[in-house]
């Protein structure tokens, strides 16, 4: 009975046992609060008997409870103390001998059951020990995982891997393929299988509902066949780390290895974003001194510093758009895409309300780069002026200002938006070399005097309309389409022009005087804006 480890079975061996030891038999154990029968059957003890119980001395006493002719109850004793009794009766008190047996019988139950109990603790402290030891080999497993994950992508980030790295890194320690998005959703790096022919970019509303949910999480959340985390050091989304998941399989350690991605891609993405904005503050700053003034040796070392080569000859080109155009930082990125795809070397920047760009002379087809300028922008529309190449970086002033007269020539004159080189304005550029004018205006006012009074006083265009009909070599047609009128309204107004100065303008020497003096006009305004 000592040896069993089950206290209902040491009740039932005590039980079974009584009927050999005397004319006595069990009615019941005492456990604790409750009572036990030797059958197996428990229940709440009798309030009456447990009243009773408590005024016995330790050696236990009798019981008047059950009825019986004679009862008894024999203490049940543990090392650590009572455990309860051995209630037994009879239907007249037995012999000393029966009495003394049965006393034995409690002895030896409540050892067993003491026993018992004892076992039964040190079963569930094993039991409990396994647990804790189990849950401390995860603890482990993940410390030692959640150290290998940072290991690996502190190792990506010293070695400034940037976003491909990282994601190689992800895909090696969760398995899963990985993909990095930039803050527009566009995909930047994707490495493991799966990887799509055209990347499924999200809708703006989606993508912005997603990235509330992100923010609001404040860790990885799943959308739909991945598990995404924000790449999000500071106020302002840099991108999105995704692993692709459709057999929703990624476990803890692989959401924690993305979510540390996350933050190691995050501290990339801001170092390589405040990288670019200081590098495209400092082309700035030089473009702005080489178009101001500085010394040769200054643009050669804070050019060569930028990576960009200073050394061979240079000329700017200042880009102007309607006012009504979309803004300057807009035509900027639209020429920084334009000279990208011409692959054009230069330095861009900003001034006075026009993009300039200070790019590598030689054999340029600017009016490539103004179209596609204006494929870029929205409304469509821009004028470019270009300065002759200096050899050095000092002069690229003067580049600047030929330019800037190329582009009030080209909008003095009237003409339709366009590129204006100033190597290719011949005539213009010869006058607007000229340092004393007066000549220049004497000879514009003889022969365009009388149109431009006429113009000031009506509010006409009589000036342009001639200025045109040379351009145009006295085509009809070509003038009329040139200037938007009808036929009839060009002829008039030519008629009007014959009238207003008496010349005739099929005579080749009149027209040669009056072609030179509508250019001199489209010169002399081009300065007079220039201040001049």
């Amino acid at each position: 009975m000592t040896e069993s480890a089950d206290d209902q079975q040491i009740l039932r061996l005590a039980s079974s046992a009584a009927a050999s030891l005397g004319s006595w038999q069990i009615a019941g154990f005492v456990i604790g609060d409750a009572w036990r029968t030797g059958g197996g059957r428990c229940g709440a003890l009798a309030p009456e008997l447990a009243g009773e119980l408590r005024t016995l001395p330790e050696t236990g006493g009798p019981v008047t409870t059950l009825g019986a002719t004679w009862a008894w109850a024999y203490p049940l004793r543990s090392i650590a103390g009572p455990l309860g009794y051995l209630v037994v009766h009879a239907a007249r008190e037995p012999a000393l001998e029966e009495q003394f047996l049965a006393q034995v019988l409690a002895q030896q139950a409540g050892v067993a059951v003491s026993n018992a109990q004892l076992h039964g603790r040190e079963r569930d402290t094993a039991v409990q020990l396994a647990a804790t030891n189990e849950a401390l080999e995860e603890t482990v497993a993940t410390l030692r995982r959640g150290m290998a994950i940072h290991e690996r992508l502190t190792r990506v980030a010293a070695a400034g891997e940037g976003a491909a790295g990282l994601a190689e890194a992800l895909h090696d320690l969760t398995g899963l393929a990985v993909a990095v998005e930039d803050r527009y959703g566009n995909l930047s790096a994707w490495v493991g299988p799966g990887q799509p022919a055209r990347y499924p970019k999200l809708p703006a509303y989606d993508r912005e509902q997603l990235l509330r949910r992100l923010m609001t999480a404040g860790r990885s959340v799943r959308d739909g066949d991945r598990v995404v985390a924000l790449a999000s050091p500071r106020p302002g989304v840099l991108g999105l780390l995704a692993l692709m998941d459709p057999g929703h399989r990624a476990g803890t350690t692989d959401v924690m290895a993305l979510e540390h991605g996350a933050t190691v891609l995050a501290v990339e993405l801001a170092r390589l974003r405040g990288m670019a904005d200081t590098e495209l503050r400092v082309r700035r700053e030089l473009v702005h001194d080489l178009l101001t003034g500085t010394d040769d040796e200054s643009a050669y070392r804070r050019a060569e510093a930028l990576d960009y080569d200073l050394g061979r000859p240079h000329q700017v080109a200042v880009v102007e758009v309607p006012d009504s155009a979309p803004a300057q930082e807009d035509v900027l990125h639209a020429t920084r895409r334009a000279v990208r795809q011409q692959q054009l070397p230069c330095l861009l920047g900003t001034m006075a309300g026009t993009v300039v760009v200070v790019a590598a002379g030689g054999g340029r087809d600017w009016e490539a780069l103004r179209a596609g300028i204006v494929a870029e922008l929205a409304d469509g529309r821009c004028r470019m002026g270009v300065g002759d190449a200096c050899p050095r970086p000092s002069e690229l002033p003067r580049s600047l200002r030929e330019a800037r007269l190329a582009l009030r020539l080209q909008k003095a004159s009237a003409a339709a938006a366009r590129t204006s080189v100033y190597a290719d304005l011949d005539v213009l550029r010869m006058l607007a070399a000229v340092d004393d004018l007066s000549d220049v205006e004497a000879f514009v006012r003889k022969w365009l005097g009388p149109l431009a009074s006429y113009d000031e006083r009506k509010h006409t265009e009589l000036v342009k309309t001639l200025t045109q009909y040379l351009q145009h070599g006295g085509g009809y047609e070509a003038t009329s389409r040139a200037l938007s009128v009808h036929r009839s309204t060009l002829k008039y107004r030519l008629q009007r022009i014959r009238e207003l100065t008496g010349f005739d303008l099929g005579d080749p020497e009149i027209r040669f005087n009056l072609q030179l003096a509508t250019r001199a006009y489209v010169t002399l305004r081009a300065l007079s804006d220039d201040g001049a």
